[in-house]
């Protein structure tokens, strides 16, 4: 058997493997992908340096972690966590970050609380620690290096810190985030200019912040906010409608938010009624995203549009991919019932009734969407890009 001779390169890659090993529970793996060359993987590179991101139609996972958030890996971390509700009720993707973004996925909703031992910050839906090993910087070592292989493309990265996690807030928290974002190596990935997103031509190649969280114990980052856009949770109005944040006061640059994760129907008022308010919401944002013109005062209006949701109040519980026909029930067996935003066999769900409705205003700025389970719908990445 030959062996390879050492060499710094040797060593580096073995140091980078291991790294996207560790961080691969989030990440995905690299042969996980099976067209790994396919359009979407580049399709940035077919729009002009010179366009605003602001201007782009950008999809983007809600809750991107949870991908791997199944019935027997929630089994495995319930010795960190506890009893759980089943894990149907915290999972809201299918897909790792890598497949999603070779399928062209742009944007990452991603929530962080301690790991356990509280000496690294890992990733979280709620009460759901979904890796225990894998850190933030993991994965962002990950990131990086796609963008090395995909120098056209640029990420969008929304980071807060998981309020409803088994972990606390602290200054501790706060330092570690902060050295993530700031190491020599960050600076080389992360676009560092702040309180503006900017052109395409300025983000190729990089990583772009939308930061959902304040740092509170950091006083004097917490006043700069050093780079990307302030999106800061005590501006974020839960389950909101219709949500405005000034990210930059001077030029007025703003943010326009749909995150009603809650449709607002009455208690018990079915499947259909709930889907459909969410839909009505979401779509009436993106219609305001295809109306918008920017009043004088304002530079930069960002649309972010999630098309997830994932609660009401019926007494047979939605979740982002369930309806449960009984509790008992789903426990005796693993057929589920898909619906908010796959839809039961009966009534459309999220996906099926968002593709048609793009495909009917194809070429139009949509801004950022934020999906759930989007490979359910084979076109529909594909067109909200345009291709």
């Amino acid at each position: 058997m030959m062996i390879p001779s050492a060499s710094p390169q040797f060593l580096a890659g073995h140091a980078l493997q291991e790294i996207l090993e560790r961080a691969a529970p989030i990440l995905g793996r690299t042969n996980d992908l099976a067209v790994p060359t396919r359009q979407t993987a580049h399709w940035m590179a077919m729009m002009h340096d010179d366009t605003r991101l602001v201007d782009m139609n950008l999809p983007g996972t809600h809750d991107a972690a949870t991908w791997n958030y199944s019935a027997e890996r929630q089994k495995e971390l319930e010795k960190y966590t506890g009893p759980m509700y089943p894990n149907f009720v915290f999972r809201c993707q299918d897909r790792s970050l890598l497949q999603s973004l070779d399928d062209g996925i742009r944007v990452f909703d991603l929530r962080l609380g301690y790991n356990p031992g509280d000496d690294t910050i890992g990733f979280w839906h709620g009460r759901a620690l979904l890796s225990p090993t894998t850190s933030f910087e993991d994965v962002l070592f990950g990131l990086y290096n796609w963008l090395l292989s995909h120098p056209t493309e640029t990420i969008l990265v929304s980071i807060q810190q998981e309020e409803g996690s088994l972990t606390t807030y602290d200054k501790k928290f706060e330092t570690i985030l902060h050295a993530a974002l700031s190491s020599p190596l960050a600076q080389r990935f992360w676009r560092l200019q702040q309180g503006q997103l900017g052109t395409l031509g300025e983000a190729r190649g990089k990583l772009v912040l939308l930061q959902r969280f304040t740092y509170e114990f950091l006083s004097d980052v917490g006043v700069r906010h050093e780079f990307g856009i302030h999106l800061g949770a005590a501006k974020w109005t839960p389950n909101g409608a219709d949500i405005e944040i000034v990210y930059n006061e001077a030029p007025k640059r703003v943010a326009y938010i749909e995150d009603e994760f809650k449709p607002g129907v009455p208690a018990n008022s079915g499947t259909d009624a709930t889907i459909s308010k969410k839909f009505s919401v979401l779509t009436g944002h993106l219609e305001k995203a295809i109306a918008y013109g920017a009043p004088a005062d304002v530079e930069e209006g960002l649309f972010v549009t999630f098309a997830s949701a994932h609660a009401n109040h019926d007494k047979i519980p939605i979740t982002p991919n369930v309806r449960l026909c009984a509790w008992a029930w789903l426990l005796r067996s693993n057929s589920l019932l898909q619906v908010m935003a796959l839809g039961d066999g009966v009534t459309a769900g999220i996906n099926e009734r968002l593709l048609p409705w793009v495909q009917g205003r194809r070429g139009q700025r949509l801004g950022i969407i934020l999906l759930d389970f989007y490979a359910s719908q084979t076109e529909l990445l594909e067109t909200i890009i345009g291709l």
